[in-house]
């Protein structure tokens, strides 16, 4: 996933040069390469004798704003962890970069739906970022002394605020979900906007 840049990538490999463990866009072609689809799953191998796979993601589901090449997987499994440290249940989530500005870092901005809340937030984010850390090398190495990454900000999302937030865009339901991980802030701020007018009708 590191060097994938849609369709049109120049980094494609086959089947027999791919790596165990490592994140990869699936890209469907005929025998003479004629065309090129991009289903959007990513996927690790487990095992080339015979190909095992597992889905880790999907391709637009994903932060690389500072090089953290954060997936799908990366997230779920932190934020798993920090909900088993802090005895929290989160019900969704979804994360966006905070770009950097004059004096401030980059960063990530989660928004977070939970069922069962932590007795401290700033810990549970201290538990998701270590834990985030220990998966992700690449993350990592950008929150190292937040050279380039601070530390992560979090947003408390209301009960149902991501279902009222799809019936209110007319996807609920079906095949519609929200978005994981994010390299743009449009979304999060688009839900943040609805919570806040929602908030204010109430």
């Amino acid at each position: 996933m590191e060097n994938y840049d849609g369709v049109n990538s120049k980094n494609c490999i086959s089947i027999e040069d791919v790596e165990l463990d490592k994140n990869y866009a699936v890209v469907i072609s005929t025998n003479g390469g004629l065309w090129r689809y991009i289903i959007g799953d990513t996927i690790k191998f487990t095992s080339k004798f015979p190909y095992r796979i597992k889905v880790t993601g999907r391709t637009k589901h994903f932060i690389n704003v500072f090089g953290e090449e954060v997936i799908v997987e990366n997230a779920d499994k932190a934020i798993a962890e920090a909900c088993r440290q802090s005895n929290a249940a989160i019900k969704d989530y979804t994360v966006c970069p905070i770009f950097m500005n004059e004096g401030n870092n980059g960063g990530h901005e989660w928004l977070i739906e939970f069922t069962k809340h932590p007795e401290n937030y700033e810990a549970f984010m201290t538990f998701l970022d270590n834990s985030l850390r220990e998966i992700n090398s690449d993350y990592d190495a950008k929150r190292t002394e937040n050279l380039t990454l601070a530390f992560p900000k979090l947003n408390i999302a209301s009960e149902n605020l991501f279902d009222d937030w799809l019936k209110h865009k007319g996807k609920l339901g079906g095949q519609h979900k929200v978005p994981r991980l994010m390299n743009t802030r449009d979304t999060l701020e688009d839900i943040l906007k609805h919570q806040n007018e929602s908030l204010l009708m109430n």
